[in-house]
């Protein structure tokens, strides 16, 4: 039975699910909560007082900078554990956090053993004790969980013989991504010419430097090298792709599909489509300057 609740907020509720997952596999006597904004979150607050607030910074009506600062100046709040779960990892972003009394920083996309590890380092014996008297034990749950996301993903280190599918792996299909024609020019031309523009794709493990093939608001398709370490389909990702000015728009999403460029059994390059999550008002009108731009550089 639950003693601990937590509530979970994120715009996205593909990230709101997988937090929850993961709460719900690992620590069994918290009750998870979630809200879609910062705004719902302070409603719910104001009502429930919860021992741990999981919270997204960029969010539309109210941010997750601005809910930590209101949930400071609250009595039941002021030292309840709050994560900040986002993809912006700069330092001047972190330092700001830190100041407004946010207990950790987790970076998106994020690991279930990452996520696990910040929960217990924030509630400490709080925790413990809770899951002891239960009679519950935090590692038997994380092992489950890794073992069946591992099941679901599918993932593993790129191979030859994964080089040779001209389908989509794990049979996830995208119709938009695999009936689009490729450029004129070869991937390699494409990408050493700088003829397409770049994208960097973080992962939970590594970094995918890749050239954008087509994008819509709804997904991006890729070209990447197949020399790097590639994701398994459903893993989170944040594409992080720079709309002009020096601006960076930081998008979250997950791996929709991966596809070999052509049938050849030594291809260079794989093509891995990522649907977006973002509802953020202003992420998506980022996101449509860099679509105007990108098209506009294709004419």
């Amino acid at each position: 039975m639950a003693t601990l609740k937590a509530l979970v907020v994120d715009d996205a509720s593909f990230v709101r699910d997988l937090v929850k997952r993961t709460i719900r596999q690992r620590f069994p006597v918290i009750e998870t909560t979630d809200a879609q904004n910062g705004r719902r979150a302070q409603s719910l607050m104001s009502r429930t007082e919860f021992d741990l607030i999981l919270c997204d910074w960029e969010m539309p009506e109210m941010s997750g900078l601005e809910l930590l600062q209101w949930m400071r100046q609250q009595p039941q709040y002021e030292k309840t554990p709050f994560i900040m779960i986002t993809s912006r990892g700069d330092k001047d972003h972190v330092i700001e956090a830190v100041k407004e009394g946010v207990s950790e920083y987790l970076g998106k996309p994020f690991s279930p053993e990452g996520l696990g590890k910040k929960i217990i380092k924030v509630m400490g014996r709080t925790l413990t004790a809770a899951m002891s008297q239960s009679g519950k034990s935090m590692a038997g749950p994380a092992d489950a969980f890794k073992e069946s996301a591992t099941l679901l993903t599918q993932k593993r280190e790129p191979q030859p013989r994964a080089a040779e599918r001209t389908e989509p792996v794990s049979g996830v299909s995208s119709p938009s991504a695999s009936s689009a024609p490729l450029p004129p020019e070869s991937p390699k031309q494409a990408v050493t010419k700088g003829n397409m523009s770049l994208a960097s794709i973080r992962f939970a493990e590594s970094t995918l430097k890749s050239a954008v093939k087509d994008i819509n608001l709804t997904e991006v398709r890729v070209i990447a090298r197949r020399d790097q370490a590639f994701p398994g389909i459903l893993d989170q990702a944040v594409v992080d792709i720079e709309t002009g000015e020096g601006q960076m728009a930081r998008l979250n999403g997950y791996v929709h599909q991966l596809q070999a460029v052509d049938k050849r059994r030594d291809t260079e390059f794989v093509s891995i489509t990522v649907r977006f999550v973002d509802e953020d008002p202003k992420k998506l009108e980022d996101l449509s300057r860099f679509i105007a731009r990108f098209r506009a550089g294709k004419r």
